[in-house]
């Protein structure tokens, strides 16, 4: 049975819309005014919401406006006796489904309910569909080394929580995929989840960024803008690079995990959000808090869970999986047949000192397909690979070697230096 709250500070006007409703086998519940409305819709689910302009304590707009946030894919028929064609308007841009003028004319309200309805459960199917697409578009944890087993052991147990998570790690070694796949676990994975580079945008546009922004608030704020943290509304924000944020932003991302409230950047208005929070860094934020540049109680509020991705030379025996996973997914990409890979070929990719991990050995991989012909040999590896990466030149072997001891080395580099300061 479809579940209709009709809104509205007149008992009588309730009264009258309940009775035509439960006679067409709706189940009704009512409230009397906007802030009624927000507390029953935190309580429970509704198919649509019938709603008054005018009303005490919240009017209709304002509570349009948090419903908007708080259950986003709940149709709302806004309903009002003093409204003119601007307020009508009005009431749509701000997400309402339709416009109906008091008193009411029952069969457009009847056929409204319907067509809200019909819509409504469009709006889910697709997000189930598109569920199930984005779940097949994420990609998997590539290895089986100790330090992946952990992670992977982790986000099983941690992604069906809202517990906040810190992922700590070196860059390339796949921290934002760790994000992706604690939101995929979780119950929020038919919400979305946004990602913010906290190191890509400018320390002065960051809060603009994070909670919006309203028209005029800055010289170049032509429009009203929804920050992340709104957009993110009742799925998972995904700060990475945290430890790169203003402190000013940190004191105001700390103030919205504790009070689960955003204030836009020029305005005044408290807007709830309930989001999840996953953070991610390259540094250390222990040294950053002693130093000054984090906050020690934001690290706390962040970190009740912290996962560490081990860097690609932590796990060396993931090399050849991931290599062959690469190899066919460049080739796919390429739409070329994929290439083998000789066990030799994979043995010295082992060999590599991989600073960049796994985005590295990825960027590697693509250039072998590119330039080796029918196969990958340890010879296309040595030629494309190692050059760039790993092993000293033979012109520098032979000098080494003329020296018995690293001093007599250095003693020798020392006599060079001074020919050259006294030339």
């Amino acid at each position: 049975m479809a579940k209709v709250l009709i809104v509205d500070d007149e008992k009588s006007i309730r009264r009258t819309l309940r009775d035509i409703l439960e006679f067409e086998k709706y189940e009704v519940e009512e409230a009397s005014d906007g802030m009624e409305c927000l507390v029953k819709l935190k309580q429970s689910r509704y198919d649509v919401v019938i709603m008054d302009i005018k009303m005490p304590k919240m009017d209709g707009m304002e509570a349009l406006e948090r419903v908007q946030i708080l259950a986003p894919d709940t149709p709302v028929v806004m309903i009002s006796g003093h409204a003119n064609i601007d307020t009508a308007v009005e009431a749509v841009k701000k997400g309402a489904f339709d416009f109906i003028s008091k008193p009411p004319d029952l069969n457009r309200l009847l056929i409204t309910i319907r067509n809200a309805m019909d819509k409504s459960s469009l709006v889910t199917e697709t997000k189930l569909l598109k569920r199930k697409v984005s779940k097949s578009k994420v990609q998997e944890i590539i290895g089986e080394s100790e330090g992946v087993q952990e992670v992977k052991n982790t986000i099983d147990q941690v992604g069906p929580t809202d517990a906040r998570v810190l992922i700590l790690g070196p860059n390339g070694t796949g921290k934002e995929l760790v994000a992706r796949w604690l939101h995929e676990k979780s119950a929020r994975s038919d919400q979305p989840i946004i990602e913010v580079n906290c190191a890509a945008i400018p320390a002065e546009l960051i809060e603009s960024e994070l909670f919006g922004h309203e028209k005029g608030a800055f010289t170049s704020a032509h429009k009203q803008r929804i920050g992340k943290f709104e957009q993110a509304n009742g799925g998972t924000l995904f700060l990475d690079e945290i430890g790169d944020m203003s402190l000013s932003a940190q004191a105001k991302v700390l103030r919205a995990l504790q009070e689960s409230r955003i204030t836009r950047v020029g305005g005044d208005k408290e807007i709830s959000v309930d989001v999840r929070v996953v953070a991610a860094t390259n540094k250390d934020l222990r040294k950053e808090i002693e130093e000054g540049r984090f906050r020690e109680d934001l690290y706390h509020r962040l970190a009740v869970i912290i996962i560490r991705v081990p860097s690609l030379n932590e796990r060396k025996d993931d090399i050849p999986t991931l290599a062959r996973h690469f190899v066919k997914q460049v080739c796919q990409e390429y739409g070329v047949p994929a290439k083998p890979i000789a066990p030799s070929a994979l043995e010295r990719l082992k060999e590599v000192n991989w600073t960049g991990n796994i985005r590295e050995l990825r960027n590697a991989i693509e250039r072998l397909v590119i330039l080796s012909k029918d196969r990958i040999n340890e010879g296309d590896v040595e030629h494309y690979v190692l050059p760039t990466s790993a092993a000293p030149s033979q012109k520098l072997k032979d000098i080494f070697a003329r020296f018995e001891s690293k001093e007599a080395l250095l003693a020798f580099i020392d006599e060079q230096f001074a020919v050259y300061q006294n030339a």
